[in-house]
């Protein structure tokens, strides 16, 4: 199966949570409403400060994802 990169997700237990699931490595989900990050990938100390870069870029897409979707809504 092929999973497009992010995908928006919600939870009626959560009803002012807004998800963005990470599908690509590394894996995560973060929750818009106060930016924490659950991720779905073991690190090691050695990845540590690539992953820093990456996960930066990482939520800075979901961000854009978020938004350019809700645009579409908007429409």
């Amino acid at each position: 199966m092929t999973l497009p990169k992010f995908i928006l997700g919600d939870n009626s237990e959560f009803p002012n949570a807004i998800y963005i699931i990470h599908t690509e490595f590394p894996r995560f989900i973060i929750n818009l409403e106060d930016d924490e990050v659950e991720w779905f990938e073991d690190f090691d100390a050695e990845d540590q400060k690539e992953l820093e870069t990456e996960t930066q870029n990482a939520i800075k897409e979901a961000t854009a994802f978020y938004d350019a979707e809700i645009a579409k809504y908007e429409d």
